[in-house]
C-alpha cells in the first residue's frame, strides 16, 4: 500500500503531492476542496505554487499575503482561501495578461492555513499555502474607516505607482480607499470591492480581480506586467458590492 502511493506521488512529478495529503495538516483541508474546488477536478499540492506570508502576524487586520503562480504553465485563475476564517474565500484572480500572480491584505480571524489554488488550462488545480499565526480577531472587528465621516469623500479614490522591475516588466501597485467592512462586526453590513480589472491604456485587459470580504481595509494590490505587455499608461475600473464606481487611470 506504501508502495503504491510513493509510485503515485512520484508520477505527478517534482514538488507535487497527493491533494488527499494535506502538507498543512489542517483538519479543514477536506471542507475547502469541497466548498471551492470542483468535484471531478483533478487536485494536486504543488510547490510552484508559491503564498508567501509572515508565520506570525503582529496585526490581524492588515496581514500581508503574497501568491506566485509564474513556475506553472498557462494559469487561467487562482483562488485564495484562509482555512479558520468565518469567511474562508479571500480574492480570486485572473491573470489575463499579467504574471499568475498578486499581493494583498488580508484579515484573519484566528491563526490559519493561508492557501492558493491555481487552475491550469488543461483543468487541473495546483494547491500551495503556508501557515500564519496570529492573535485574531479580525474578521469581527469594525474598520477605522466605518466610523469615520471622512472615507465616504475618498471612496474608490485610487492611488497607484509603477516602477520597472530589475528582470524586465513593470510592478504596479494600487491603493482603493474602502472600508472592506465583513458584516461580521455588529451592526455594521458587509461592504466591499467586488470587482477590480486593470488593462493598458488601449482597454486591453492584463488582471481581472474578484474580491471577497476578508480583504483589508483600503486594500493594496500588486500586479507584476511581463516586458511583453508593459504600456505607456494603464486603467483601473471596478465595483463594489454596493455598485459604488472605482475608476482610475493611471500614467507614468
Amino acid at each position: 500500500m506504501h508502495h503504491a502511493i510513493a509510485v503515485a506521488a512520484l508520477a505527478l512529478g517534482p514538488g507535487i503531492a497527493a491533494a488527499q495529503t494535506d502538507p498543512l495538516d489542517s483538519p479543514r483541508w477536506g471542507d475547502m476542496k469541497k466548498e471551492f474546488l470542483p468535484a471531478a477536478a483533478r487536485v494536486v499540492f504543488d510547490e510552484r505554487v508559491r503564498v508567501i506570508a509572515p508565520l506570525t502576524a503582529e496585526n490581524a487586520l492588515n496581514v500581508p499575503v503574497s501568491v506566485d503562480a509564474s513556475a506553472l504553465p498557462d494559469v487561467k485563475e487562482v483562488l485564495v482561501f484562509a482555512d479558520f476564517n468565518p469567511i474562508a474565500r479571500i480574492v480570486r484572480f485572473e491573470p489575463r495578461g499579467a504574471r499568475p500572480g498578486l499581493g494583498f491584505r488580508i484579515k484573519l480571524q484566528q491563526s490559519s492555513p493561508v492557501r492558493a489554488a491555481a487552475r491550469t488550462g488543461d483543468g487541473s488545480w495546483h494547491v500551495g499555502g503556508t501557515w500564519v499565526n496570529t492573535t485574531g480577531g479580525g474578521c469581527t472587528l469594525p474598520s477605522t474607516g466605518s466610523a469615520s465621516p471622512e472615507w465616504q469623500k475618498r471612496l474608490g479614490e485610487v492611488s497607484s505607482r509603477v516602477w520597472p522591475k530589475k528582470e524586465g516588466g513593470e510592478r504596479i501597485r494600487l491603493r482603493v480607499i474602502h472600508p472592506e467592512d465583513t458584516g461580521l462586526a455588529a451592526g455594521i453590513p458587509a461592504f466591499y470591492i467586488q470587482q477590480l480589472d486593470l488593462a493598458d491604456a488601449a482597454g486591453t485587459p492584463l488582471m481581472h480581480i474578484e474580491g471577497f470580504e476578508p480583504l483589508a481595509e483600503n486594500p493594496v494590490f500588486t500586479i507584476d506586467i511581463p516586458p511583453a505587455r508593459a504600456a505607456s499608461g494603464y486603467r483601473v475600473s471596478g465595483r463594489d458590492n454596493n455598485g459604488n464606481a472605482i475608476t482610475a487611470t493611471i500614467e507614468k
